[in-house]
């Protein structure tokens, strides 16, 4: 095996300690001892996996679950500190060796549409990637047995970065450290909205675990109308967008709602196809999606990269969207759910 998931998270970890290197260095950024840590400890986070937990077993005499339960609460305490760190505004912007603005305007206007090839090269070669280690004779030699399709994505857009970022040095003839000087600029403008998807993923199986479908399904059952087929697919519509607005993402609030209102009464109760309950169900939930900031990469990152003085401005203008779509589902979830 030549290629292990993990290389990706150690790649992650190196450049997080190299921008938090660089943030404890720049004394024009008021914050800069807290911003240097938070990325440091984001970088930690990333190093330690399951090469921590055989050292650990190599040197002590612990049990795996002793070993393995004690890695976890270092973990959870590490990201109690970022969120405190974030909570109390310890992340700010500091200066980033950037050219001029009107430089900048005029090194755009020389490189034209050249400054897209970079862009495009990733996902390219990201297909090539896909399409070449579908075979399996090439899979098995570089990832090891087993299934690989998701390790196979992420090897080959690792290598599409890589090649794209090597074009984009040699395009704007900038230096490899202006770039990870680009990249700080970039984590420091999104602060700790960087981390949102990672934590809301692990606070859905959280809510999983805690029988939070078990709870949706016992209230809805009890102080809801659910008799009435309308009533139970505008509650699931609807329970899906609230509950992606409230954890910022589909996928993780999809199983829950699904539990507690999808299959004991759309399904069982009253019949419905579940794969029409499924494919408007999630949808519904993306119509959450285009109004809660939770939802980091699609509304409070876009607004970051733009420079945008209001944080909430891709929010407000999706809301009108997000509404209609959510009305417009919960209509077609009836009339086609039933049929």
């Amino acid at each position: 095996m030549l290629f292990k998931q993990e290389y990706l998270y150690w790649l992650a970890g190196i450049i997080l300690f190299v921008v938090s290197f660089m943030s404890f260095k720049d004394k024009a950024n008021p914050r800069r001892l807290t911003t240097g840590l938070f990325w440091g400890m984001y970088g930690f986070i990333f190093f330690i996996g399951d090469w921590t937990l055989h050292l650990v077993q190599c040197i002590t005499t612990a049990s795996s679950e002793l070993v393995s339960s004690t890695i976890n609460m270092i973990v959870g305490s590490v990201v109690i500190v970022m969120g405190l760190i974030a909570g109390f505004g310890g992340v700010k912007l500091g200066k980033y060796s950037q050219l001029s603005e009107e430089k900048r305007k005029q090194s755009a206007k020389k490189l034209g549409n050249r400054l897209f090839i970079p862009a495009l090269i990733i996902p390219i070669i990201t297909v090539i990637g896909v399409i070449i280690f579908k075979n399996a004779t090439v899979a098995q030699w570089m990832f090891g047995e087993g299934n690989h399709s998701t390790l196979v994505t992420l090897f080959s857009m690792t290598i599409g970065c890589l090649l794209g970022w090597g074009i984009t040095l040699k395009i704007t003839q900038d230096s490899p450290l202006q770039s990870i000087q680009e990249s700080r600029r970039l984590l420091d403008s999104i602060g700790w909205a960087f981390i949102l998807p990672q934590i809301l993923a692990t606070l859905g199986l959280l809510f999983t675990k805690a029988g939070v479908g078990e709870g949706i399904a016992y209230l809805t059952n009890h102080y809801v109308a659910v008799n009435h087929k309308f009533i139970a697919v505008a509650l699931y519509a609807g329970g899906m967008a609230l509950l992606t607005m409230l954890m910022g993402n589909a996928f993780a609030a999809f199983p829950i709602v699904t539990a507690g209102i999808g299959i004991p009464v759309l399904i069982m109760q009253h019949g419905g196809n579940p794969a029409v309950m499924a494919a408007i169900g999630m949808f519904s939930g993306y119509c959450g999606t285009l109004m809660t900031p939770m939802a980091a990469n699609y509304n409070i990152v876009p607004a970051a990269l733009l420079d945008l003085p209001d944080k909430n401005a891709v929010i407000k203008v999706q809301i009108p969207t997000g509404i209609a779509l959510l009305v417009v589902n919960i209509f077609l979830m009836y009339f086609l759910m039933f049929l």
